[in-house]
């Protein structure tokens, strides 16, 4: 029985504290005056009352109640019941007389009308209680305020005694006897009668309807929030101007959120006085009324529910967890079924019309049980988690968090994590998990309704009907007794508190209440204690979790078949298969990702333990070892599967033999898991074990007690721990004080022992087996590459420990360094924790403080001896380096480092979506030589592993070297790694084998970057092979041939000295030296800037005669090198006439450069106009940037253009040179002079060519003569067709570049009507830089023409190329799918620079071919000039398409005209920073591009073109060292060559070592080569037309990159001996080829090569010495054309050789014309055979028309144009007369129009089906002056009027006619 009411109180208001502002309540009375014993009075009781604070009103309010909660010090709630109604006060002056009783006042108070000044105090009558029944206490206090009011004849004392002394049964409404009903039947003694409903179980809360008004004013989505928020423990406020409603609202959230408790702050209704609680750091939640709403704006971590606005705000920095998943959706469809069940049908036709929500009170049942229901599946199973540690004296239990979490699959899930480590939960688990209590609905529900849950999710009917059974039972709980009927409470007359002369509430008798209460307590003393007959008993667990599917769908975690592999390795494994073990073994790591095949393999070795098999040998135990890991790498710190937990046992009991005595158990080799280190896995493991000893504790007992009846009972040990637990707890009350005592003992005395076992378990895993190392987690993290990468994998878990009692304490421990004592700090704090937990004695602990210390010393002394041996043990098979083939001369700097090789971006090689073998990733070495960084290594994949596997690249190409951090295989951890990115396409990325010390790694760099960019070149390898590494550094020995050591140094120091004095000489424009731009300097250089300072004679200047000895010497030097023989190949002259000056040859060999002294970066013999002297060169070279003057460097036989190169133009010389004529001239300056020897020097280069030298000078289009025009070209002739020869079309392809129309420009203002009709052409054209040509005009006097176009810079060759290598070689495959290999080609922008310069080459060749000269004049003439010159001379000249040629051409253009390798190449320290420019690769590309287009015109191969790409940038040959030929007479490389011809296989140059291999073998020649005399070449270069060079696509796994020939050849023998070996299987001549793997070329080589090589091999055999193969070749050749001239007509197999091929031979589609048969004979030589290549029947005998193969340089490609000119074209309304180019196109039956004549952009089209007719027209406003009026004419379409004018009137007329007969012929 309980007290209804505690305390009634009478709380007025207290006219005395009226001070600043509002004023106090005051308790006038309580009853009863002293406390009761079991429950205090509380305090602030007044402040409650008026929450808002007191004050007086002016007129009186209604009286007003509503339940308060204050919460007391023990944490128990009471109720205040407040009633307020308010009373008059006098308002003269505040008396402050004796409270002796309201009568006296009544007197006092006038009995006159109410004044306007009355004011009105409120009086609160309060009920304080423990019970919550809001109804009754309204009902009571109303009865008490109707006596007053009323003046009913009834005591008031009596009534409030009643009150106070009504006693009540707490629960269990079930029992319905008579003298209950009496009991639950309450009268005060004034005629009135209560019937009060106790629940029948108290632990179910009480809500009546406020969780349905909580929905009603809330909605779902906004109640669901706050439910989630106060479970997961953040602060609510509820706002609202209804106290009643704050106090219902958070009583609905405490009863949604049963069976937890809510256990943080709880205030439904706050004080004003006591906001400041709003700003508590814990959870609470609070009630306030809105009025203070402004007050809980600045709350920035509260979620305030507003509910009169029916609001939720979260503010930003608040995240609430909502609830996982499926589960969240349930809930809300079954809460709208039940609060809207209309939803269901509101889109019905015929809508039931019986439908309708339940009662209020039903569905706030309803609603609860959905809530019910929801924790019921959140927490289904808990049971299965709880421990329990301790039965008796009281039991001790504990949850289990991660394996309940890991069980559901819900690790995570943020809600279920947060709500399982709040306080609520907590709470649940003290008071729910005892294994033997009372237990209520919940309990029912999680224990045997799951089931029925889970069977009827998704179907709604069911759910609802469950919701309502459950509604029904908690409706029963609440309202147990229908007797509303018997309720009898008086209430007050309406409108009763406005009465005017209203009594004061009377002072009531403090003696009367007291008498009755004492009565009452002494009657309830007499009678007998009611016993509250609790049912207690075994609490139901329910199914256990197994039954849960795993959620995240992981359908391959689970296959049966992966399980069977993981139980077919491990059997392996013990019966000693080790190479069955091995072939399963990656398919067991890979299983490992699955957490049933993780469960499989604890449980698999367990039963090996079982079974004594725990002794391994060292193979066996490595791979369980590696197994275990594998395992226990994708467990989290959590361990939510209990895979750590059940490979616990297991790696203290497998173990090796070391040496006698001394065994190495697994968990030395375990301990890198995050795991170890995790106090709550201990502690979990810890209760688990103690769980399991005391339920063996018990077990044992009752088989002791019962061995009889044991047959009976068979399946009784299937008892868990909280059956056997709830049985003990039974039995505890009837058992004797010794049998308790005793029991209790062995309890204490079992956790004690596992504390003991588990401090040594612990110092196992976490003490390293290397103590004395001490191998720390650095508290930063970045001592150790595993911490980098990933931030838990320690390397040894004391370390992290250590760390996390340093951040405890505060401050760094003294001995920070000892292991040994971090571990015992960690053992301890554990051994406290759980031992107070578990109520160990003091003194047993006191013991385990001084044991653990020794546990860890005794550990640490058998670790130091198990270390010691297994340092010595071998390391397991790993297998064994394979040793790279080195070249001659190349040595290795480092011995192989053991790595992984690992996949990239690149799948080829990984097996990847093409399918194929896994070759990578592979094992094996990394290794360091002078000249390479190589892998070798066999494939990790054990269906390859035969297989070998190289890559490699040289040194000099890397291109980037960066850290990275890989997991190298599934089974290991985080491993450093490095990615090494090469220009030759080649990536390495590999991750260091645990064995290689990061200081090994470390050193591998720092020699990797001192090979990479040596000091000076000498240190490369070209320089350094055959050396030992060690002196790589020291300077050469004494050369063989001194006087040409003596000779070159003469010549650079009389350079030297040129140069130095040059420097003075100089006036004020100097344009920058190439010294100082230059980023390499050399010291003597900068010596002689500095101090030469006599002025320079002038005799030096003039070229002299007189040569001494030594410049002869150089002279024949120069002479020999490749220019000079070049230019004696072309007819430019020859030494000998350049010194007698002989007139007729227009230019001469000039000797002014042999000192390198006007341009360092110029060879030394250069090609200039006869005219000029050399002094005047000096002084032009000026003008050019790194003084690169104009010089010849090609001239055409026919045409006899020429061909010039040279550096941009200085600002100064541009102005100089294209001064407009009229502008008026200061006195003759010096930059006049130079610009006047300029144009002198251009100049007397267009007299030189002979169609020039007449006296006109100008040569128009008319004068051009048509022998001129069928000039033979791949482009045919020209059709005879009404426009002007295409030559003049193909002329301004310069202006069309450059995107703007220089001859439609106007010079001095004035139309240029002469250019505009007559189209010229200049003699020369100097192709220049846009940028550098601003403002420039061209000058109609002067016979040259500027085409300024725009190039690109070399940082945009850079940037283009990098993207390129990551294209086409990425360094991880992209996960983003938009990437493709396609899209980053395109985004690298390279094949588009291609394009351009196959585009100005192109134009260039034209321009020479129809006999202009051309200057190329770019940048600073070493870069794209240089690559556009020679693409020039490729396509124009079929010389250099030779092997001998090619080589000239490279190094005359490349080499002596000094294109800067070294720099560009970043080949020395000094050029690291500017990184790698591929000009000359680019240019490589070209070459390719054409190659592809043109396969018959080159004698060389595409192979030899990647053998120059390859071997430019491998420093392996010193040809392409250096900047220029002055550097390298410098080092003295120039001429060495012939004296150190004799040296040992080592070649110093690239060209001899082509021309010795091409003698052995045909690898560098071309088949298909069948030049046509003269051709020149005109290649496509639009990008459609490009391919990707496979150069940086392919690779070759099997023997790396086969561009290092010897390395190459050495492999395929030992193949074959491999296949010998194993007789027993059937021998095959079959050969699988791996696309990435094998060299195609090689093992399936091409018909010609394969016959040459069986020739040989047949010679050899019979003994004769074999022919060259080029012989052979020739013969063969020789012999074929002669049978074919015989036979007259031609067979298919003569025709490839034949050179008399018809015209069109691009690679498109070869076009063999048969003349025996007729038909057409397609050679297809590349797949994709484009439209231009279709036969066209329309054309005589099948030969299609030649105008479709220079298509690409009309205005746009396939148009057709019947007519075509220019006129001028009024804009639309307003705007201004434009010169238009227009286009009558029959066929398209349309006029268009462009900007320009060069425009390829369309920019308007009229149809002329919309034409109405064309008449003549008037001039308009704004039209050009000078034209006829009858030149204009009219155009009308059905749209608009176009109007036109043309240059004269005969053209208006042939424009009307044309238009007219395309109209008539539609």
């Amino acid at each position: 029985m309980a007290r209804l009411a505690d305390y009634f109180v009478l709380v007025g208001y207290d006219p005395g504290k009226r001070g600043s502002g509002d004023g106090q309540g005051q308790i006038l009375q309580r009853f009863p005056e002293k406390d009761w014993e079991d429950n205090p009075f509380p305090q602030g009781i007044e402040l409650f009352c008026q929450p808002s604070g007191w004050q007086l009103f002016t007129e009186r309010n209604p009286p007003t109640f509503f339940v308060a909660v204050l919460t007391d010090i023990n944490s128990e709630r009471h109720y205040c019941a407040c009633f307020t109604f308010w009373e008059a006060v006098e308002s003269a002056q505040p008396q402050s007389h004796p409270r002796n009783g309201e009568g006296e006042e009544e007197e006092e108070e006038p009995s006159s009308p109410v004044q306007p000044a009355q004011l009105f105090a409120p009086k609160s009558l309060v009920l304080v209680s423990r019970l919550d029944h809001a109804e009754v206490f309204r009902n009571s206090l109303g009865l008490i305020y109707t006596i007053y009011v009323d003046g009913l004849s009834v005591s008031l004392e009596n009534v409030i005694g009643n009150l106070l002394t009504c006693t009540i049964p707490i629960t269990g409404g079930a029992q319905l006897d008579v003298d209950d009903e009496a009991a639950r039947t309450i009268s005060l003694g004034a005629g009135d009668r209560q019937v009060i409903q106790t629940p029948i179980n108290d632990s179910l809360p009480v809500s009546s309807c406020s969780v349905a008004l909580l929905f009603r004013q809330l909605g779902i989505t906004n109640v669901l929030s706050l439910f989630c928020a106060a479970l997961t423990e953040h602060k609510i406020l509820f706002l609202s101007s209804s106290y009643q409603r704050l106090t219902d609202a958070c009583r609905a959230l405490l009863a949604l959120m049963f069976p937890l408790k809510y256990s943080f702050t709880y205030v439904p209704i706050l004080p004003a006085q006591l906001l400041e609680v709003l700003s508590t750091p814990t959870p609470f939640i609070i009630g306030v009324h809105s009025i203070f709403q402004s007050e809980t704006q600045e709350l920035l971590d509260v979620v305030i529910a507003d509910l009169d606005g029916g609001t939720v705000n979260v503010p930003e920095c608040v995240h609430i967890s909502l609830l996982p998943e499926p589960l969240l959706q349930q809930t809300r469809e079954a809460l709208s079924m039940v609060l809207d069940p209309e939803l269901e049908v509101a889109d019905l036709a015929f809508p039931p019309s019986t439908i309708s929500a339940s009662s209020l009170k039903m569905q706030d049942k309803e609603i609860r049980a959905v809530f019910l229901r929801l924790f019921a599946q959140l927490l289904q199973g808990y049971r299965w988690c709880l421990h329990i540690i301790r039965i008796h004296p009281e039991p001790v239990i504990r949850f289990h968090k991660a394996a309940f979490l890991g069980q559901r699959g819900l690790t995570e899930d943020d809600f279920l994590t947060k709500v399982l480590e709040g306080m609520a939960f907590a709470g649940f688990v003290t008071e729910r998990g005892a294994p033997y209590r009372s237990i209520d609905l919940f309990d029912e529900l999680v224990a045997y309704e799951v089931k029925r849950m889970r069977t009827e999710e998704g179907n709604k009917q069911k759910i609802l009907r469950h919701i309502k059974e459950l509604a029904e039972k908690l409706y029963k709980n609440e309202n147990p007794y229908p007797a509303v009927t018997m309720h009898k409470v008086q209430k007050p007359t309406e409108g009763c508190h406005l009465r005017l002369h209203q009594k004061h509430f009377p002072r009531l008798d403090e003696g009367t209440v007291q008498w009755i209460i004492d009565q009452a307590t002494a009657k309830l003393q007499t009678a007998p204690p009611a016993v509250k007959a609790e049912k207690k008993c075994m609490v139901p667990s329910g199914p256990p979790i197994a039954a849960i599917m795993e959620r995240n769908g992981n359908a391959l975690a689970n296959s049966a078949r992966r399980l069977e592999v993981v139980r077919n390795c491990i059997s392996y494994v013990f019966e000693n298969k080790m190479l069955e073990a091995k072939k399963l073994f990656p398919a067991v790591l890979r299983a490992m990702k699955g957490r049933a095949a993780r469960h499989c393999l604890t449980q698999e070795l367990n039963l090996h333990v079982q079974q004594n098999r725990a002794v391994l040998d060292h193979q066996q135990f490595d791979f369980i070892i590696r197994m275990m890991n594998c395992c226990l790498q994708d467990c989290t710190a959590m361990d939510e599967h209990g895979i750590a937990a059940a490979l616990l046992p297991l790696v203290t009991a497998f173990c090796r033999k070391l040496s006698p005595g001394i065994t190495q158990f697994a968990y030395s080799c375990v301990q890198e898991h995050v795991v170890w280190t995790n106090i709550q896995f201990w502690e979990a493991m810890f209760y688990c074990d103690v769980q399991n000893h005391i339920r063996a504790l018990y077990l044992d007992n009752n088989e002791e007690n019962h061995t009889d009846e044991e047959s009976a009972e068979g399946p009784q040990e299937a008892k868990s721990a909280l059956e056997i637990a709830s049985e003990q707890l039974r039995l505890w009350p009837t058992m004797s004080r010794e049998k308790q005592q005793e029991l209790i003992q062995k309890e204490e005395s079992t956790v004690f022992s596992q504390a003991i076992h588990y401090a040594n378990r612990m110092s196992y895993l976490l003490l390293p087996l290397d103590t004395s190392k001490n191998r720390l987690l650095r508290s930063s993290g970045l001592g150790d590459v595993e911490s980098v990468s990933n931030s838990f994998v320690t390397n040894s878990i004391a370390g992290s420990v250590a760390e996390s009692y340093d951040t405890e304490s505060g401050f760094e421990d003294a001995e920070s360094s000892d292991v040994a004592n971090y571990v015992v700090r960690f053992i301890n704090r554990f051994v406290d924790k759980v031992c107070t937990e578990s109520g160990v004695t003091n003194e047993h602990l006191k013991g385990l403080h001084v044991m653990i210390p020794d546990i860890v010393q005794m550990h640490i002394e058998t670790l130091d001896a198990v270390h010691r041996e297994s340092k010595r043990l071998p390391p397991i098979q790993k297998p064994k380096l394979l040793r790279p083939n080195l070249l001659v001369g190349e040595e290795c700097v480092m011995e192989g480092l053991r790595v992984y090789l690992m996949p990239d971006g690149r799948e080829e090689a990984a097996g990847g979506n093409i399918g194929g073998p896994p070759l990578l990733p592979a094992e094996g070495a990394i290794f360091l030589t002078t000249y390479r960084i190589i892998f070798k290594g066999t494939p990790t994949d054990p269906l390859v592993g035969e297989q070998v596997v190289i890559r490699s690249f040289p040194i000099a190409s890397l291109t980037k070297e960066k850290k990275i951090s890989i997991q190298a295989q599934v089974d290991q951890f985080i491993q450093e790694g490095l990615q090494l990115r090469s220009c030759t396409f080649q990536l390495l990325k590999i991750a260091f084998d645990e064995e290689v010390a990061s200081d090994s790694a470390e050193v591998f760099r720092k020699h990797l970057h001192k090979l990479r960019y040596p000091q000076h070149v000498r240190g490369t390898f070209a320089f350094t092979v055959g050396q030992s590494p060690k002196q790589a550094m020291q300077p050469k020995a004494k050369e063989k041939n001194p006087s040409l050591r003596t000779l070159s140094k003469n010549l650079v120091k009389n350079a030297k000295k040129t140069i130095g004095r040059q420097y003075v000489t100089r006036k004020k424009y100097t344009p920058p030296m190439w010294e100082q731009r230059s980023s390499q300097h050399f010291p003597e250089d900068n010596e002689d800037e500095i101090s030469v300072s006599e002025e320079m004679d002038r005799s030096t200047l003039t070229p002299t005669t007189t040569i001494k000895p030594s410049d002869k010497m150089t002279i024949n030097h120069l002479v020999e090198r490749a220019c000079c023989r070049d230019y004696q190949r072309m007819g430019l002259g020859t030494l000998s006439s350049s010194l007698t000056r002989s007139k007729n040859e227009p230019f001469r060999i000039s000797t002014v450069n042999r000192m390198y002294a006007i341009c360092r970066s110029y060879p030394g013999l250069l090609i200039v106009p006869q005219s000029i002297q050399d002094n005047t060169i000096q002084r032009i070279s000026r003008c050019y940037r790194q003084n690169r003057f104009p010089v010849v460097c090609w001239r055409n036989s026919r045409t006899k253009a020429v061909l010039l190169r040279s550096g941009g133009l200085h600002g100064k010389g541009v102005v100089g040179l294209f001064k407009s004529q009229n502008a008026p001239t200061a006195g003759p300056s010096q930059t006049d002079s130079t610009s006047l020897e300029q144009e002198k020097y251009l100049q007397a280069v267009i007299n030189s060519m002979p169609h020039y030298a007449d006296a006109s000078g100008r040569n128009t289009l008319s004068g051009f003569t048509s022998a001129h025009m069928s000039s033979s070209g791949k482009w045919g002739s020209i059709r005879a067709s009404g426009r002007m020869s295409s030559y003049a079309l193909n002329m301004e392809i310069g202006s069309r570049l450059a995107g703007k129309d220089l001859l439609g420009a106007q010079h001095n203002g004035t139309p240029s009507e002469a250019s505009f009709l007559r189209q010229h052409r200049a003699s020369l054209y100097i192709i220049g830089d846009k940028s550098q040509l601003k403002g420039v005009k061209p000058d109609p006097l002067q016979h040259w023409e500027v085409v300024p176009i725009e190039v690109f810079d070399v940082r945009q060759v850079k940037a283009s190329f990098k993207k390129l290598m990551k294209a086409c070689v990425p360094g991880c495959p992209s996960t983003d799918p938009s990437v493709t290999y396609l899209r980053s080609l395109e985004e690298s922008e390279w094949l588009s620079q291609i394009h351009k310069i196959l585009q100005i080459s192109v134009l260039v060749v034209e321009l020479l071919d129809t006999g202009s000269s051309v200057l190329v004049s770019l940048e600073d003439g070493w870069d794209i000039t240089t690559q556009v010159v020679s693409l020039v001379q490729l396509l124009s000249d079929p010389y250099y398409r030779t092997l001998e040629g090619f080589r000239l051409l490279v190094e005359k253009e490349w080499l002596s005209f000094g294109h800067r390798f070294s720099h560009r190449g970043a080949q020395t320290l000094a050029g690291q920073s500017s990184g790698f420019a591929p000009i000359f690769l680019q240019f490589l590309d070209c070459v390719h591009q054409i190659h592809l287009q043109f396969p018959m015109e080159f004698e060389f191969s595409q192979y030899y073109l990647k053998f120059l790409s390859y071997h430019y940038i491998s420093n392996r040959f010193r040809t392409f060292l250096l900047d220029s030929d002055y550097e390298r007479i410098e080092l003295g490389l120039l001429y060495e060559e012939k004296g150190e011809r004799k040296s040992q296989q080592v070649y110093k140059s690239i060209w001899d070592y082509i021309d010795r291999l091409n003698k052995k073998a045909p690898v560098f020649f071309n088949y298909m080569y069948a030049p046509e005399d003269g051709e020149v070449l005109r290649p496509y270069s639009n990008i459609s037309n490009l391919k990707v060079w496979d150069y940086y696509t392919e690779e070759t796994l099997s023997e790396g990159p086969s561009y290092d020939w010897e390395l190459a050849q050495g492999q395929p023998e030992h193949v074959e001996e491999a296949d010998r070996q194993d007789t027993s299987a059937p021998q095959t001549k079959r050969k699988i080829i791996w696309p990435c793997y094998d060299n195609r070329s090689r093992v399936e080589p091409d018909a010609i090569s394969k016959l040459l090589e069986e020739l040989h091999n047949l010679e050899m055999e019979l003994g004769q010495v074999p022919e060259r193969w080029k012989d052979t070749w020739d013969k063969v050749k020789a012999s074929q054309r002669t049978e074919a001239r015989q036979e007259g007509s031609r067979t298919p197999s003569s025709l490839l050789m034949s050179s008399g091929l018809s015209h069109h031979r691009r690679s498109l589609g070869v076009y063999l014309q048969e003349s025996g048969v007729g038909s057409t004979l397609n050679l297809s030589l590349d797949s994709d055979t484009s439209s231009t290549s279709t036969p066209s029947s329309g054309k005589q005998g099948g030969r299609k028309s030649t105008s479709t193969l220079y298509s690409q340089f009309q205005m746009s490609e396939s148009e057709n144009r019947s007519y075509e000119g220019s006129l001028y074209k009024k804009g639309a309304f307003m705007k201004p007369w434009k010169p238009r180019w227009f286009v009558l196109d029959k066929t398209k039956h349309q006029l268009r129009y462009y900007d320009s004549r060069m425009d390829t952009e369309c920019k308007g089209v009229i149809d002329l089906a919309e034409v109405e007719s064309i008449t003549p027209g008037t001039p308009t406003m704004g039209a050009p002056k000078t034209v006829d009026e009858k030149a204009f004419f009219d155009l009308k379409t059905t749209k608009r009027v176009y109007n036109f004018c043309a240059q004269d009137v005969q053209l208006a007329q042939q424009w009307i006619d044309r238009i007219q007969s395309c109209l008539s012929d539609a």
